[in-house]
């Protein structure tokens, strides 16, 4: 007898839990729905982040609102994040540094790119595109490598900042053809433009938005993009892998991620909708005009390339040995 009650109180406990994990997802969210982001107003990250906030708002008839949180190289914003209540109302838009890169290259992180968030959706992938002054006398990826291999120490690539995803997509080029690009860093990528165009560095990796007027005008010259297939932006640049360097390939990515221990439900509910966000054309056109292809992985896959992310991440970082302080 006395089993038969614990039985039935077991199985109306797990009845009653499911009940309200249930309840918990239909009724999300009942207040407004942080998205932090770590970088300023009218960067990429925050650019991706306002739109799928207006896009979420309008599918759940609620207020999803975007926090900028700047400084730290983005761990500011991401160990807000990770300390949060796992409620679903603070969320992050990720990017490669704060979810990948950032996990080697830190020797006192305040955050655990892998422990400390739960996936929710890959929301897109940026691929970048490598130019280089046109003045330089090489037409193709293979002539540059060439082109470095003999005149050692001469070419100098730029990016926005040591440890970035531009300085070590050159790190991982570097690698990958047993070249070497001295890597020179500046604070931010405007000045680094002006100083390729003015000759003063050879080369940078960068958004094709950023780039493509210069492109377009002779200034600057296309070789290759860093995608497993060509843009449609610049569907005559050919991608690193039908250039014979398939494993330097590298795609910032922007991912929805929340503090470990959120509701399962209200995981797969947001996932959802992100998913319907990505098919509205849209938020497609928007994404795009960024240089970012939109996406919709599940928390599985995401989680899954998240992994895979941090590991790449980690051999470059190594390899290069850049190291980054708080």
């Amino acid at each position: 007898m006395k089993k038969l009650h614990a039985l039935l109180l077991c199985s109306f406990f797990s009845l009653s839990l499911g009940l309200s994990t249930c309840a918990l997802a239909q009724n999300y969210p009942e207040r407004p729905v942080k998205i932090e982001v770590s970088l300023a107003a009218g960067a990429t990250n925050d650019l991706i982040a306002r739109a799928l906030a207006h896009k979420l708002s309008d599918l759940y008839k609620a207020p999803f609102i975007v926090e900028n949180k700047a400084g730290g190289n983005g761990t500011i914003a991401a160990g807000f994040v990770a300390k949060e209540a796992p409620d679903g109302y603070t969320l992050l838009l990720g990017n490669t540094s704060t979810l990948a890169i950032h996990a080697s290259l830190f020797t006192n992180l305040n955050y655990d790119p892998v422990k400390d968030f739960q996936a929710i959706a890959l929301v897109a992938e940026s691929p970048s595109v490598l130019v280089i002054n046109s003045s330089l006398p090489v037409k193709t990826l293979k002539e540059f490598i060439a082109y470095v291999k003999t005149h050692p120490n001469a070419v100098a690539y730029g990016s926005p900042g040591s440890g970035s995803p531009f300085h070590l997509s050159g790190e991982l080029l570097n690698l990958q053809t047993d070249i070497h690009m001295l890597h020179v860093p500046y604070k931010g990528a405007a000045p680094e433009l002006v100083d390729l165009l003015g000759g003063q560095i050879q080369a940078m990796f960068d958004n094709p938005p950023n780039v493509m007027n210069h492109i377009k005008a002779g200034r600057l010259r296309a070789l290759c993009v860093t995608s497993e297939t060509r843009m449609s932006q610049l569907p005559d640049v050919p991608t690193l892998g039908e250039s014979g360097y398939p494993n330097a390939q590298s795609t910032s990515f922007f991912a929805l991620v929340g503090p470990k221990g959120m509701n399962s439900s209200v995981v797969n509910s947001l996932s959802a909708k992100v998913a319907e966000a990505m098919k509205d054309p849209q938020i497609q056109s928007q994404f795009l005009e960024l240089g970012a292809n939109p996406m919709a992985l599940n928390p599985g896959q995401t989680t899954s390339y998240l992994d895979v992310q941090v590991q790449k991440w980690a051999k470059v970082v190594k390899s290069s040995g850049v190291k980054a302080d708080q």
